[in-house]
């Protein structure tokens, strides 16, 4: 399978919006991700070497290659999400007379979830960087850190329900409840953090 990762921007909306079962929801958490975590680089880079941001400058240089670092990983995982899920569509395929469909059933509904998963506790570490960005960015760049919280809290979401998709249908309620339950308070925690950010910047340019 070539990786969507290497796509144009283009092929990978084509796609997306085609019957295909790939890529879906969690590919595009994935990549709205990736790009909030990419603007907060731009916010970091943006402040770097300059004078009036010199007392800031480690921490700056720090949070901006974590977000470097968070972007990539996320991209990886729009292929991630991708081969984890083929399993499972095939899985809904066999005909439910066949032996060891449930159980097959169950293996790849656990192996679905990882990926999204994932993906909201990269998005929140993203988010937290986002608090850095805004409090000591560059005040030319910081409304991309908005920007930035606003596409993580998007991807977050939108992986979140890609997790409960799949726990849903387990028959182990101890892991699918142990799942959502994490997911569950990252929903409640960095929700509103990522709001503050978006809110707090946004209102500077009333």
């Amino acid at each position: 399978m070539a990786l969507m990762s290497d796509m144009t921007l283009a092929q990978f909306t084509g796609v997306l919006g085609s019957k295909s079962p790939i890529p879906g929801g969690g590919g595009a958490a994935a990549l709205a991700g990736a790009l909030g975590a990419a603007l907060g680089a731009m916010v970091g880079e943006l402040t770097l070497g300059k004078p009036k941001y010199a007392a800031v400058e480690e921490q700056m240089a720090d949070l901006t290659a974590r977000a470097k670092d968070l972007s990539q990983k996320l991209l990886a995982l729009i292929d991630g999400d991708a081969e984890a899920f083929l399993p499972l569509s095939r899985a809904y395929a066999i005909p439910k007379y066949v032996t060891g469909r449930e159980a097959e059933l169950e293996r790849c509904t656990h192996l679905a979830a990882r990926p999204p998963m994932e993906m909201a506790r990269l998005v929140c570490e993203a988010i937290e960087l986002m608090e850095g960005f805004a409090a000591m960015g560059s005040v030319l760049a910081v409304s991309d850190a908005a920007a930035g919280a606003a596409l993580c809290r998007g991807a977050l979401f939108a992986a979140a329900v890609n997790v409960k998709v799949n726990t849903k249908s387990m028959t182990d309620r101890a892991y699918a409840d142990e799942m959502t339950g994490e997911l569950d308070r990252l929903l409640a925690e960095y929700g509103p953090r990522a709001d503050k950010v978006f809110k707090d910047i946004y209102g500077r340019y009333a």
